[in-house]
């Protein structure tokens, strides 16, 4: 992988002044709130995730409850929460989020089964997310499958309704993803998502604002990331923004792909997203990594995730060009194919 045009660093450039990993760069008052996706897919399941966002060095961390892919959930029972939740409040790993999978369609008006499944899938997410201590769900809104983007936002607002008033839990925020645009998504611009959040009126529903999403959707965060932000003011309101999805993006301003790159290494590039991560009005607001894995170049089966050095990155203020080959060397693998002899 090659540094393209739009990896200049804001910060130190990496020799000398690597980043330590595991490191923290301060106290933990003032600590970056910076994590990623870890898993819970273990054996024990969130102690598993909460001893990997140690080794990250995160300060927050995000979870799927289950596969991503599908909508099949161990029994509470067997999530090992009192050891887990031990070892999140030992190294201050605050907030946890929990991120719904993917296939949810609560947007959906053609089909009842979707929108009666959702409901109480959703529902028993709340719980899951709630026993384990989890302040936010971040949620993909869906999609309209052809009935508009106007019937498929008032089919949401109605589930998620729905949902919010037959929810025993009383904490768990939903954070609605803020989308990039593919095929029939819905919450694709600020008007939209901001309809559904006066639709539903419930101050449980907020947004996750991902800055791959937002950027691919057509909002200059790289040239006028001010702008931006104002915008979401005026049709959101920042108040709402209780999670970031903090990505680059490997196709760019409008282009409605949803492909994530890795930080430095996009479209949107390194200068905006560190400014992201240090602004000050948005100190308490969890910033999430959702970054690919990097490629073993001798098993394309095989890829490693970058979150602890791309943690270390963000804490030190330095951009490093030779991530794909440290984060290659840091799992004994070399940069380039090894040919046999």
């Amino acid at each position: 992988m090659e540094m393209n045009e739009n990896t200049q660093s804001s910060g130190k450039q990496s020799d000398q002044n690597e980043p330590q990993l595991g490191r923290p760069q301060a106290s933990q008052s003032q600590r970056m709130l910076i994590g990623s996706h870890v898993s819970m897919s273990g054996a024990k399941m969130l102690v598993e995730a909460a001893e990997e966002g140690i080794d990250f060095d995160a300060s927050t961390i995000m979870v799927f409850t289950g596969a991503p892919q599908n909508t099949r959930r161990k029994d509470i029972s067997r999530f090992h929460i009192a050891q887990g939740r031990a070892l999140l409040d030992e190294h201050h790993i605050s907030p946890l989020i929990v991120h719904a999978p993917y296939i949810i369609n609560l947007a959906n008006t053609k089909n009842p089964h979707a929108h009666d499944f959702g409901v109480q899938f959703m529902l028993g997410e709340l719980k899951r997310a709630e026993a384990i201590g989890a302040s936010d769900i971040s949620f993909h809104p869906g999609a309209h499958v052809g009935a508009g983007a106007e019937k498929g936002i008032d089919q949401l607002a109605r589930s998620l309704s729905e949902i919010l008033e037959k929810t025993t839990t009383t904490h768990v925020r939903i954070a609605v993803e803020t989308m990039a645009g593919k095929g029939s998504e819905v919450c694709v611009n600020f008007q939209q998502m901001g309809k559904l959040l006066k639709l539903v009126g419930s101050p449980r529903l907020c947004v996750t604002f991902d800055t791959c999403h937002v950027y691919d959707s057509g909002y200059d965060l790289k040239n006028h990331m001010d702008d931006v932000f104002s915008q979401f003011s005026d049709d959101i309101g920042l108040d709402k923004l209780t999670v970031f999805h903090l990505n680059d993006s490997k196709f760019g301003l409008s282009s409605h792909k949803d492909r994530h790159a890795n930080i430095g290494f996009g479209k949107l590039g390194w200068d905006a997203l560190y400014r992201i991560a240090t602004m000050k009005q948005f100190a308490h607001v969890p910033k999430i990594l959702e970054t690919p894995a990097i490629p073993d170049p001798a098993d394309k089966h095989t890829r490693y995730n970058s979150y602890k050095r791309e943690i270390a990155e963000l804490r030190a203020g330095t951009f490093d060009p030779q991530l794909p080959e440290k984060v290659l060397a840091d799992n004994g693998r070399a940069s380039s194919p090894v040919t046999s002899q």
